[in-house]
């Protein structure tokens, strides 16, 4: 599983995840890539199952990219505890994604065993996610100027 090695907080605040994503929203390394399209917290056992549905379609060819990374821990306390004594111990760690981010990339495989890969990984997420091409991303950026 994936997580951070040491951290200088053992618990965090839950924050907000309003808003679109501003970094990690453009495919730098592979050819096709699967962006969120709602916010959502991924626990590091999702991102792992959708890596290993990946890596058995394609057959260990090609290079898969993970963008993502379960930095925040979160909380939970026991069942049918009382109200009250403080914060839960610490019970996984979660990767906040937000609208637009893109969680993998895919490349070094034909185009219609990429997408499959990626549909595959997508049922093991719990956002809803589209497949996007690095040409639609970029084809995006220069319209918009």
């Amino acid at each position: 599983m994936l997580m951070p090695k040491r951290v200088k907080r053992r618990k965090q605040f839950r924050g907000s995840m309003k808003g679109k994503a501003l970094r990690g929203n453009k495919i730098n390394y592979g050819e096709y890539g699967l962006v969120s399209t709602e916010p959502c917290w991924i626990k590091s056992n999702q991102i792992e199952a959708a890596r290993v549905a990946m890596t058995r379609y394609i057959k260990r060819g090609g290079k898969v990219w993970i963008k993502i990374f379960p930095d925040k821990p979160v909380t939970a306390k026991p069942a049918e505890t009382r109200m009250g004594s403080g914060k839960g111990a610490l019970e996984y760690w979660v990767a906040v994604v937000k609208p637009g981010r893109v969680m993998f990339e895919i490349a070094g495989v034909p185009e219609e065993t990429a997408r499959e890969a990626l549909r595959l990984a997508m049922h093991k997420l719990p956002c809803k996610c589209k497949i996007v091409s690095r040409a639609d991303l970029e084809g995006g950026d220069n319209s918009e100027n």
